[in-house]
């Protein structure tokens, strides 16, 4: 029940109205917004509330959701029930593209699953879609809209004739015009028109008795007769025949095509109930887009907790300036909170809060979604009372305090525990002491019935009654005293205080008015209205206090998680540090194994000249210090364990040294005993080649060294012992052996190509060095480096590297067809 009949005047819901008919797309999709109703059906207005906020998930998801206008059909509908009616072609394609919009409509919810959408698809499940008909019109029509030619064979043979008819009308219609402006009876530049659907020459008035025919028309001058030769009379009287025929096989079409919609015609409105019902839905879904509507919770009781609700019409009025609206933090619970007395200044607030409270209710009871936080909690209650506004009327002999007690008659008369009641002023019209008296039986009256309710008044012992009395309770809308002025916020559990001296001193009331005033009111009222400002400052104040202490732990908070973010990002750099230094350290180590082969290799090539083998040795020395240098890094726990380790050996050994003097004396003592055929000798500059003394020519020896015979001077020759010969011997095999595995495994695996796009210099140069050393040691002449093109500095520094290096015999780029100056091509001697 809705309390007075002008209830949606009350809140302007009409207005709401009007915006939604504007969002529909069709006139049946407003005609559902019209029946539109409040219900206090549970089940039904969560049905509502849950069809509509489906729609503004798929509105807000998906962009392919068919959606177009369409007129209103059931008048044609209707009119070829009867026998031997039919549609127009206009009506018909209008039929066709409806039901193709159905059709794509229920394919959309097809291909959606169960979860997403549930009561939109399930209603679509039981639409019926046309395929039949819809071939059917589009085989009679083409894509322009006209029947087709071939829609049946009669109409075919009737165009046919007829352009053959019209080709022999203008043929000789033309002939005509050209013989008669060459006797000068029409102009030069006249040319073949049509009056009232036949081919006619325009003729000066003066000529048209020259011209044998009749005058169908004349122009607004009179100057012009339009005459029709009597030479194509009848061809225009065939053709007028043929026309009529084709409107007859038209009209003939038409009729069995309506015969075939007709048994489809209670399927067909039901397709476009579902349409209209989609337009609608979606024309409420669009505007709970406009002003931020959810779905919160629903619960099957009386009473709600809303929390950050907004007028509707407010939010859309400021959001419309760049503003935004205060919104109303409010709750009715029973049994203790069922009514709320709202008191505080004027123009604070007091009445858009109850407007906002009536009409965000009655737009959920409507099926509407409301603007306010998702997790407000909302009731529904079977009965909404409203007392608002004056209604005093001349004609019933009411004045504005008659109709108010009009209104509080029905209220206590009618409402119950499921009824909400919004009163405007409450008891305000009359004599303040009597008002306030006859409004507090009212309100005991109404809370003994155990109704709902957001009251509003000036009224002190309303807000005395409420502090007393279970089930009633205060609300005040905050003042800020400092600056004299409303906040429009709504404050439960403490009464307001409607700041009168603070507005009067405000607006300039003489001070000795107002002390006089205070006077004549006496202490105990001020002393009350002292003590609600006093309760409103503080409250205002410890909100300020509690709101920075809120926002400090917020901070520390946020600064607490961005610290430990850093931290961990501090560990995973670590983290990574340490690896990248660990793989630094293995490709110095894999250089150093390389220099030391290389070195080896060229003391051995070099046939062991000293100064050739101490060079070596220097330049083998700095590149170690170099590596030592390049390897001190940060170490972790561990490394500085191990490191301690080592450096305790190595006190250890200093403290316990071997006796080198006997070896060193035995050596001598060999290097001293003369050569002879069949010793065992080692070759100074490389101790780690032995061999066996053949031949003794003065200064020289021939030495066997392996599978090698060679002439060496005695003064590289020291004599060792047969055991030490064999333990070297052993080594020397191991480590060829070993060399040679890797070697062999090396190339293999060897390819000719080097990738470095996208590396830094340093490291893309050291790839390259590795590169070279292997392509060298797998004995590879043929290389190609892919170094991209870009700005040319990566490719630059790679050729200048490789010009300083020896053994590079060549250094071009690729051919074009295989990436022109992207490659560089080294060739090796």
């Amino acid at each position: 029940m809705l309390y007075p009949e002008n209830f949606e005047d009350k809140l302007h819901f009409n207005k709401i109205r009007e915006t939604l008919k504007s969002l529909c797309l069709s006139e049946s999709g407003m005609q559902f917004v019209d029946k539109m109703q409040f219900s206090a059906d549970f089940d039904e207005v969560l049905r509502r509330l849950l069809l509509t906020d489906e729609m503004l998930r798929i509105i807000t998801q998906s962009e392919d959701f068919p959606a177009g206008e369409f007129p209103d059909l059931n008048s044609p509908l209707q009119r070829i029930r009867i026998e031997g009616m039919y549609l127009e072609e206009a009506e018909l394609l209008t039929l066709a593209s409806v039901l193709s919009l159905a059709r794509d409509t229920v394919r959309f919810f097809e291909k959606t699953d169960e979860a997403s959408f549930p009561l939109l698809k399930q209603m679509s499940a039981d639409v019926p879609v046309f395929p039949v008909l819809l071939e059917r019109i589009e085989n009679v029509f083409d894509r322009h809209g006209r029947i087709r030619d071939n829609a049946s064979s009669e109409l075919a043979t009737l165009r046919r004739n007829i352009l053959s008819t019209q080709s022999a009308v203008t043929r000789r219609l033309s002939s005509i015009l050209k013989q008669a402006q060459t006797d000068g009876i029409v102009e030069t530049d006249a040319s073949i028109s049509m009056r009232d659907g036949r081919a006619v020459i325009p003729v000066p008035a003066a000529n048209k008795r020259r011209l044998n025919g009749i005058v169908l028309d004349e122009s607004s001058t009179g100057r012009t007769s339009f005459i029709e030769p009597a030479e194509v009379v009848a061809l225009n009287n065939e053709l007028r025949e043929l026309s009529y025929a084709e409107r007859r096989e038209i009209i003939k079409i038409l009729t069995d095509l309506s015969s075939t919609i007709r048994p489809y015609i209670p399927d067909i409105q039901q397709s476009i109930e579902f349409l209209s019902l989609m337009d609608f839905l979606r024309a409420k879904a669009k505007y709970a887009l406009s002003i931020d509507a959810v779905l919160p919770k629903i619960e099957n009781r009386q009473g709600f907790y809303w929390s950050s609700a907004r007028h509707p019409l407010l939010h859309i009025q400021l959001k419309a300036q760049g503003k935004s609206v205060v919104p109303l933090d409010i709750e009715l619970e029973a049994p203790l909170q069922r009514i709320l007395i709202i008191s505080g200044p004027n123009a604070g607030g007091k009445s858009v809060c109850l407007q906002t409270v009536g009409i965000v209710q009655y737009m959920l009871q409507c099926g509407m979604l409301v603007p306010m936080e998702p997790t407000s909690k909302m009731g529904i209650f079977n009965e909404l009372f409203i007392d608002m506004g004056d209604e005093q009327s001349i004609e019933n002999d009411l004045s504005t305090y008659s109709s108010h007690l009009t209104n509080m008659k029905f209220f206590v008369r009618h409402a119950t525990s499921s009824t909400l009641l919004l009163i405007d002023e409450f008891g305000t019209g009359t004599e303040p002491v009597l008002g306030g008296a006859i409004a507090e039986s009212v309100l005991q009256e109404l809370n003994k019935k155990e109704a709902f309710g957001v009251i509003t008044t000036h009224y002190t012992n309303l807000k005395h009654f409420a502090a007393q009395t279970d089930g009633i309770h205060n609300g005040a809308m905050l003042f800020d005293t400092h600056a004299i002025q409303p906040l429009f916020r709504l404050q439960m559990g403490q009464p307001g205080s409607s700041f009168a001296f603070e507005i009067a001193r405000k607006i300039g009331l003489p001070e000795s008015i107002l002390a006089d005033a205070k006077e004549k009111m006496g202490h105990e009222h001020l002393d009350f209205d002292k003590h609600l400002r006093e309760i409103v400052r503080d409250k205002h104040y410890w909100e300020q206090k509690r709101q920075a202490v809120h926002d400090t732990e917020k901070r520390l908070s946020e600064v607490l998680e961005r610290y430990n973010a850093e931290l961990q990002n501090v560990r995973r750099e670590r983290r990574e540090i340490l690896e990248k230094a660990r793989q630094q350290s293995q490709q110095l180590m894999a250089e150093a194994n390389r220099r030391i082969e290389n070195t080896i290799r060229e003391i051995r090539e070099s046939q062991a000249e000293k100064q050739r083998t101490k060079e070596l040795r220097e330049e083998l020395e700095s590149f170690r210090n170099e590596i030592s240098e390049q390897t001190t890094i940060q170490p972790d726990d561990a490394v500085e364990r191990k490191i301690a380790k080592i450096k305790e050996r190595e006190r250890r050994k200093k403290n316990h040294p071997k006796q080198p003097s006997q070896p060193e004396q035995v050596e001598n003592a060999q290097e001293e005993t003369p050569l002879s055929v069949g010793d065992m000798v080692s070759i100074d500059g490389d101790e780690s080649r032995v061999g066996e003394v053949l031949q003794i020519n003065r200064s020289e020896a021939v030495v066997a060294i392996g599978n090698l015979s060679s002439t060496i001077k005695l003064s590289r020759l020291k004599k060792i012992s047969n055991s030490a010969a064999r333990r070297q011997q052993k080594q020397q095999i191991t480590v060829a052996s070993s060399v040679s595995d890797a070697v062999r495994q090396k190339k293999l695996t060897f390819r000719p190509e080097l990738d470095v796009r996208g590396m830094r210099t340093d490291d893309a140069l050291e790839k390259v060095a590795e590169f070279i050393d292997e392509a060298l040691i797998c004995d590879q002449t043929h290389l190609s480096i892919l170094h991209g093109k870009g700005n040319g500095i990566l490719r630059q520094q790679i050729r200048q590297y490789l010009r300083s290096l020896p053994n590079i015999r060549e250094i071009r780029d690729e051919h074009v067809q295989f990436g022109g100056a992207g490659i560089t091509v080294v060739e090796l001697e």
